[in-house]
């Protein structure tokens, strides 16, 4: 069965995500890559930083200020907001029980008969079809390259952190094909998990932060085995709540974007930019706004900077002017 057909078979769509998987590690073996994604400058990489944040840290404001989620949000905030300044390591942690509990109690009746039984492993045997491949495949990876990858990266040196880009995209390349074949699609290095995880709201010394994600990949495998709950948890819920959450979970992340995007004044307009394109969501031939907003930021800020070189007077005869 073929894209032609608007009709994409399961498997051929497994077939598009294998081919997705080779050419992330094929990008993990090219050197170029990996040098380029490693020296963005450090403006532009935390104005996209807060640029991705920026959306998701406005949810609990629409939350609280929304005709129909304000009393439902509102108890999340103020218990963020109480323990944030008794218990900030637990901050969010209890502003997600309050959700959940808030969710659960305000869910219309029978909302746990969408949640179905235990998970199973089904292999799905591959088909490669070119027209899924082509419409399917490398969309996807572009996709997750310009999305998360690269910004996943990038982000982790917004914080201090260097990140093999070699060793990254090949191993996560390789998992994602495995993972393909039982239906899984591409594993990537999430921007927005890693702002949250390598962030000082995770711990306050950067050597221990490691804990938050080394906890973090447990409670992915507990949710994956309670899949058919959480799904049916959040389908009974405002999509904005769960976003809250996570608004309340990076707002520190935030805090840590802007203030490096900003703090050297000869960028602040690259940087300002790569905010505003980031933050715009927008989307070109299927490519994020975090992509654009690193091309922009960085056309940017090459252009600011060959002009001021054309403009500023050489050391001697800068000397020489002086009155």
């Amino acid at each position: 069965m073929s894209a032609a057909d608007n009709d994409v078979s399961f498997a051929a769509a497994v077939g598009a995500f294998i081919v997705s998987s080779a050419l992330i590690v094929l990008s993990g073996l090219w050197p170029a890559l990996g040098r380029l994604i490693t020296r963005i400058p450090r403006p532009i990489a935390s104005a996209m930083l807060a640029g991705i944040l920026f959306p998701i840290c406005l949810a609990p404001v629409q939350a609280v200020f929304g005709a129909e989620t304000w009393a439902l949000a509102l108890p999340i905030v103020l218990v963020w907001l109480v323990l944030f300044r008794l218990a900030p390591r637990w901050a969010v942690p209890a502003a997600m029980l309050v959700a959940i509990v808030v969710i659960a109690l305000t869910a219309t009746p029978g909302w746990l008969d969408a949640s179905t039984a235990a998970p199973q492993l089904v292999f799905v045997l591959p088909q490669f079809d070119p027209l899924v491949i082509v419409s399917l495949g490398l969309p996807l990876f572009i996709v997750t390259m310009a999305g998360q990858n690269v910004p996943g990266i990038v982000v982790m040196s917004t914080f201090g952190y260097t990140v093999q880009p070699r060793s990254a995209l090949v191993g996560s390349g390789v998992a994602s094909g495995a993972a393909a074949l039982f239906g899984g699609h591409i594993i990537n290095l999430a921007a927005i998990t890693a702002a949250i995880m390598a962030s000082p709201e995770a711990h306050p010394d950067r050597d221990k932060r490691w804990i938050a994600s080394f906890t973090a990949g447990w409670v992915y495998l507990v949710l994956g085995l309670g899949a058919g709950l959480a799904t049916a948890l959040v389908s009974a819920s405002p999509p904005i709540l769960i976003v809250a959450v996570a608004g309340l979970a990076v707002l520190g992340a935030l805090v840590t974007g802007i203030t490096g995007a900003l703090e050297d004044p000869q960028h602040r307009i690259a940087a300002i930019l790569t905010f505003l394109v980031v933050a715009s969501g927008v989307t070109v031939a299927g490519v994020g706004s975090a992509f654009w907003g690193l091309l922009v930021g960085g056309i940017v800020m090459l252009w600011l900077s060959w002009t001021r070189r054309r403009t500023e007077p050489e050391p001697a005869v800068a000397e020489s002017i002086k009155p």
